[in-house]
């Protein structure tokens, strides 16, 4: 390698460290151009390199590209080897190499009985996946156009769970027309997705997308001690702490893992991150931590229906399969609410989103775009595409912005020239075709109507709790809010002599946590501790079976 590498990304083991991970490795002779593993593969092995070296080669564009190359006391592997999906890169061993082999079944053993190696590994694979994709690594291929509402799916559902992808829009790439010819693939059945193993899909749903990324995962024909419905901040921090823990725990989400914190670009007020990070990057990291202690994500999993009782809960999901566990933690979260304006469905995903993330910023960039909402999510969405069009709108239906966003956000929106804050304003209707063109703002205050050229209006007003597929023994607010702990006992509903537990429902074994929970406070940290702490009472309940 001619260039200088990240220490961090490509640590070498020391001797010592090698010598005191032979209980979990067979030594391996390679033959000269051997692959170690290629592109595709699952289930691969881990290896040290002893003498010799191991280029890594990706080919996502078409030909062959070394990545890097291996030598004695660095090792192979991305977060692929934590996750159980298939290799995105190429291992080919050049002459005289020796390696030490490790299978993923010992590499998982490593991570959580060495902690001094496990830190190490881990950060490498983390860091990894971050190089490869800033070094041109363009991974499957997205073609569809940009006013596609499928084509938005396909991008969200493939970045929310960080499958890496190229977008080739139809009306805009140059090299679409010929790339579509070369597979007899006509404009009319886009969107479609080339994946790296040349499968190529159109118009795929995302039962689809996930099997064909290597997410799906069957559901094991056993009792879990825990299932997890929701993968938010709250569903990921119960999935670390229950599999952390011990307990077989399995977590179930419909898009992927985040929620609607994945859905913020940037969060600056979580304790210990005083750079921010994006809600993206925290579910991310969370799912890695998750499934090294053995946690297990299914995506897509649409759960339609519960049935109560016996000490076992069953789930049933909308393909008609059914899940059985002996404790449940509802962390579905809330959705933004829709704005009440005419023809809004025709322009949900072609104009109107209801994120704020790179997938749909890419779509505005130079453009002027309009941000509904007065809490913090609506603020860093401000700000973040700021940062990328040439003018942000944030509509605020009342007249005092402090009241309901974080002062640092007030402040930077306020030091920022290219965001205009239109208060006592709602938005009363949208235009344009195909996609949104425009809307009209009318002031409460003034009673007068603004026309704004948009190309993009993000609604981040309010939360609708997603809970309409509960089962009528699990009690609800006026909101329908999951109502927990003393308000579940102050129901009259509570079945039982005991006292619920803290988050637990109206339904014994069954708890919430995070937003979808009656009284919570709308916030990453609380979420965070709302699902961890949901893990002692459920150790508690399992005691008492």
């Amino acid at each position: 390698m001619t260039e200088p590498r990240d220490t961090i990304a490509f640590p070498v083991f020391s001797p010592d460290q090698i010598d005191g991970l032979a209980r979990f490795t067979e030594p391996r002779e390679c033959a000269p151009s051997e692959a170690l593993f290629k592109a595709g593969d699952t289930g691969f092995s881990f290896y040290i390199v002893v003498s010799g070296t191991v280029g890594i080669w990706e080919s996502s564009g078409g030909e062959p590209r070394l990545v890097t190359v291996h030598e004695p006391g660095e090792f192979t592997g991305d977060v692929d080897m934590i996750t159980g999906r298939p290799a995105v890169v190429t291992a080919i061993a050049g002459p005289g190499t020796r390696v030490l082999e490790v299978c993923p079944e010992r590499l998982r053993r490593i991570v959580n009985e060495v902690p001094s190696i496990s830190d190490v590994i881990l950060r490498a694979f983390l860091q990894r996946r971050v190089l490869l994709l800033q070094g041109a690594f363009l991974g499957a291929r997205v073609v569809g156009s940009r006013v596609s509402k499928d084509t938005l799916r396909i991008r969200e559902f493939l970045a929310k769970n960080e499958v890496p992808f190229t977008w080739l829009d139809v009306e805009a790439d140059p090299g679409v027309h010929a790339l579509l010819d070369r597979f007899e693939i006509g404009i009319d059945d886009t969107p479609i997705v080339i994946f790296l193993d040349g499968t190529v899909l159109r118009r795929p749903d995302n039962a689809a997308l996930a099997l064909a990324a290597g997410l799906a995962r069957p559901i094991e024909r056993v009792t879990y001690d825990l299932a997890v419905i929701g993968a938010g901040p709250a569903g990921l921090a119960t999935a670390v702490y229950g599999a952390s823990e011990g307990l077989q725990t399995v977590v179930l989400d419909t898009q992927g893992p985040g929620g609607q914190a994945g859905q913020s670009s940037k969060i600056e007020n979580y304790m210990g991150f005083p750079l921010g990070l994006s809600g993206a990057d925290l579910a991310g990291r969370a799912v890695v931590q998750a499934q090294k202690f053995g946690a297990q994500f299914v995506t897509p999993a649409t759960v339609v229906g519960m049935t109560c009782g016996g000490g076992v809960h069953r789930l049933r999901f909308d393909d008609g399969t059914e899940l059985s566990t002996r404790c449940v933690i509802v962390a579905t979260g809330a959705s933004y609410r829709r704005l009440y304006v005419p023809d809004l469905d025709k322009y949900e995903g072609q104009g109107v989103y209801y994120a704020a993330t790179h997938v749909e910023a890419i779509l505005c960039v130079g453009a002027a775009v309009a941000v509904v909402g007065a809490g913090n999510s609506a603020g860093q969405a401000a700000v973040y595409l700021s940062e990328r069009t040439r003018q942000v709108f944030l509509v605020v239906r009342g007249g005092d912005l402090r009241k309901t966003m974080s002062a640092y956000l007030v402040n930077r929106i306020e030091q920022t020239p290219n965001i205009e804050v239109l208060l006592n304003s709602e938005v009363v209707c949208i235009e344009g075709e195909p996609s949104l063109e425009r809307a009209t703002v009318l002031c409460a205050e003034t009673g007068k109507n603004r026309t704004l050229d948009l190309v993009g209006l993000f609604v981040m007003i309010g939360a609708s709790p997603r809970t309409e597929w509960l089962p009528d023994t699990v009690k609800t607010d006026a909101k329908g809010f999951i109502l927990s702990g003393a308000e579940a006992q102050a129901s009259g509903s509570w079945p039982l002599a005991r006292d619920p537990h803290l988050l637990e429902t109206t339904c014994p074994g069954v708890f919430a946590a995070g937003d979808v929970r009656s009284g919570s406070v709308k916030r990453v940290a609380s979420a965070v501790g709302e699902g961890s702490m949901a893990v002692s009472f459920v150790h508690q309940i399992l005691a008492g079976q």
